[in-house]
């Protein structure tokens, strides 16, 4: 728009505005969203992609929102990034950590446009991160899980070794041993956020080891397929619900609940108040849900879940609660302490009684 014709259609709003007749609306905020696996996947993506859907129910046409699916971490993301931010829009989600660089390279090009990023921890003016304390819902996994398995194996298929799927690793196994002595866990690594057939092979591989219970930090519902061949095997869906596969193998699941905090944010990017900041939420806040206990697990180890869960939602229970030591039995927490975020944040390291190798 030139300088004149920006005039005239100020002018004319002036216009309208003194007759009492409705001016002319503004243009939509545009909004874009980049996800690492497909929005169909049953995990990861398709949990923010609610959350995308929430913001159109929302707001309606004040938004344009578009996505990109099955974007890869890497060079691949940051031309994605660019290529929203050069579509004109304004306030963009990256929805998963390897994105993280890419974010702030294309931030660094774009400051008038509003980054957001999922699991990071790299910030700028014009980008904010938000994550989830997913480590709270893997506290749960593992209570059922230490209380219901008959083999004492407990397996556990990770992503790549960063902090938050260790936290997961951590939270599970320390809350399976605190109602199991016996218990044990095995990792596998797929080195994948979605990816069927590795995720698969990595289930086979833990069942074929003894586990009878299958968590994972992996995105489709490959796991819970290959428990429901073995017949004997259980699993918690991972992000969301995974319901295709209740009462059995799936007898729980952590759900991921990004709708509030997208609707909130696009709501600040709409009147002015959006700035950077980072966001931690759990179970306390909502932004960790935890699914349907189904039928397959006794009335009283639900109950026991459940009670779990309030406690920590209430803030009166940490999941990384002392006396805890770390793998190589160097002290890490006294009786009682617990960790900052900080100190989470960038866990690198097994605790006490984990067997399995962590990657460097």
């Amino acid at each position: 728009m030139n300088r004149r014709s920006f005039l005239t259609t100020t002018a004319a709003t002036a216009v309208l505005a003194a007759s009492g007749l409705p001016a002319f609306a503004a243009d939509p905020l545009k909004i874009g969203f980049i996800y690492v696996g497909p929005v169909g996947d049953m995990g990861w993506s398709y949990q923010h992609d609610q959350g995308r859907q929430a913001i159109e129910k929302e707001y309606g046409d004040k938004v344009q929102v578009t996505f990109m699916e099955s974007v890869a971490e890497g060079p691949d993301a940051e031309r994605a990034l660019t290529q929203l931010a050069l579509a004109g829009n304004k306030l963009i989600f990256a929805t998963s950590f390897g994105y993280m660089d890419s974010v702030m390279n294309v931030a660094a090009k774009f400051p008038d446009v509003k980054f957001e990023h999922a699991t990071g921890y790299k910030s700028a003016e014009n980008v904010a991160t938000y994550d989830a304390r997913f480590y709270e819902g893997r506290a749960i996994q593992g209570t059922i899980a230490g209380r219901m398995t008959k083999t004492n194996k407990i397996g556990y298929i990770g992503s790549f070794p960063i902090p938050e799927v260790i936290q997961g690793i951590n939270a599970a196994y320390i809350h399976a041993k605190k109602v199991n002595p016996d218990v044990e866990m095995k990792v596998v690594w797929a080195y994948t956020w979605f990816d069927p057939a590795k995720e698969a092979d990595a289930a086979a591989a833990l069942i074929s080891e003894g586990c009878d219970f299958v968590l994972q930090h992996t995105d489709s519902t490959a796991p819970q397929a290959k428990a429901q061949e073995a017949g004997n095997v259980y699993t918690f869906g991972q992000a969301s619900d995974m319901s295709a596969f209740a009462p059995k193998p799936r007898v729980g699941s952590t759900i991921d609940n990004w709708a509030p905090y997208y609707i909130e944010r696009v709501g600040a990017a709409l009147d002015g108040s959006w700035k950077t900041q980072a966001t931690w939420g759990g179970i306390g806040t909502g932004m960790v849900g935890i699914g349907e206990i189904t039928s397959e697990v006794p009335e009283e180890v639900k109950a026991e879940a459940m009670a779990l869960k309030d406690k920590i939602g209430a803030g009166e229970y940490h999941p990384f609660t002392g006396p805890l030591n770390k793998q190589d039995g160097s002290a890490w927490l006294a009786a009682g302490e617990t960790p900052e975020d900080g100190v989470l944040a960038g866990m690198n390291f097994f605790v006490e009684g984990i067997s399995a190798e962590l990657p460097k």
